[in-house]
């Protein structure tokens, strides 16, 4: 399995929206807001009395807890421009359920949310989120044969049937239903043209239809407050390009592994260079990614079983410093360590697409083997490579 850093498809969207805020949690915890231009009441059934809001600030996200009284609460933030929102249920965060809401943050507005967060819930309050109501009975329709195909695949393949004709069958019908999908948001936008809510919609589609959606609107709606929101999709959509462009031409057998010098767990610069002569294991991963975590005991197990024969450099992505030592300490990882700052460009220049990526170097600096995932064949291949 893997843990994704983003992802376009927002027919993959349930799951790896979940993986996509468990790396939200390197974010610095803050008090609930007292003050700020965007506001929130709810009165949501089943989504428990401790909830954790993740708000954008700059490039990252700073996390907040919300405690609710009898199924009801009110949170204020302070919202810069139009950005996606995240609320998840404390037990959520914790991976005990599934209940978490996306909404769109308008400064200036307030988003009035009644209902059962499990099954559904209706939308309200100032004159956007009136807009935005109809959009989401809209996206409500059009996702849920989605939602159902996946569930009832899923299902199957827990009573045993064969993989490869599940997802076969899955491939053809998510297309089938994706397209549907696009038709309606299509018309949604154009019956809706003036309205800033159809923007919304944008972050429903498919990358590619972006920018044809966007030519949808109308002049005011494209030049007025919505443009920052839209911009940022399809800005999201290339820079993911960029990176798929750049794993197939780094990750690759021969290509030769992009120099780099960063901090170890001492604070001292290590780099790929001084480990040249050898073949080490590059390990992308994080505290905050369950498969990253899961993969530590068996990482261990081959660390030792080829003891000098290779080594492994931990780079941690997308922590705090003070958790990815503390990460470090916890499960007790024999290896070398490095930290990745988060205006670095390492994963731009490895193309990282997911959670783990182990990434062989040999002892020439060339890559020997890319694998995504906690994958089973990477310690095939270790057996391969060093069990002769």
């Amino acid at each position: 399995m893997v843990s994704a850093i983003i992802n376009i498809n927002q027919h993959s969207s349930i799951m790896n929206k979940m993986l996509m805020v468990s790396a939200l949690l390197a974010a610095t915890q803050m008090a609930h807001a007292a003050n700020g231009n965007f506001t929130i009441k709810a009165n949501l059934k089943n989504f428990g009395d401790s909830i954790v809001a993740f708000i954008p600030q700059g490039d990252d996200y700073k996390r907040d807890t919300i405690i609710a009284k009898n199924d009801k609460f009110t949170a204020t933030f302070d919202i810069k421009e139009p950005a996606l929102i995240y609320l998840l249920s404390m037990r959520t965060l914790h991976r005990l359920e599934r209940k978490q809401i996306d909404l769109i943050a308008i400064p200036n507005e307030t988003a009035e949310l009644t209902g059962d967060a499990t099954t559904r819930f209706d939308i309200a309050g100032s004159a956007f989120y009136k807009q935005y109501q109809e959009l989401h009975k809209v996206i409500e329709q059009a996702e849920t044969p989605i939602k159902e195909l996946g569930e009832s695949l899923s299902k199957r393949l827990k009573e045993g049937e064969d993989r490869n004709k599940v997802m076969d069958e899955y491939e053809k019908k998510s297309v089938e239903l994706a397209e549907k999908e696009h038709e309606m948001l299509t018309q949604f936008i154009k019956t809706h043209a003036d309205w800033d809510a159809s923007a919304v919609a944008i972050a429903h589609m498919s990358g590619e239809k972006m920018e044809d959606a966007v030519a949808l609107l109308s002049n005011r709606v494209k030049a007025g407050r919505m443009k920052a929101f839209y911009e940022k999709l399809i800005k999201t959509y290339k820079d993911v390009l960029e990176t798929e462009k750049k794993a197939k031409a780094i990750q690759v057998s021969g290509a030769v592994a992009p120099a780099f010098t960063l901090n170890d767990i001492h604070g001292k610069p290590l780099s790929l260079a001084s480990l040249q002569g050898k073949y080490v294991v590059l390990d992308f991963w994080g505290s905050w990614c369950i498969w990253c975590i899961r993969g530590i005991p068996e990482m261990k197990n081959y660390y030792q079983k080829y003891a000098g024969k290779f080594e492994i450099l931990g780079i941690d992505c997308n922590d705090p410093e003070a958790e990815w030592k503390e990460a470090v300490k916890k499960y007790e990882m024999p290896w070398l360590h490095v930290y990745n700052p988060r205006d670095s460009k390492m994963l731009l220049n490895y193309g990282i697409q997911g959670f783990p990526t182990k990434i062989i170097v040999g002892p020439d600096g060339k890559i020997v083997k890319t694998f995504v995932g906690e994958d089973q064949s990477f310690y095939q291949y270790l057996d391969e490579l060093f069990g002769k």
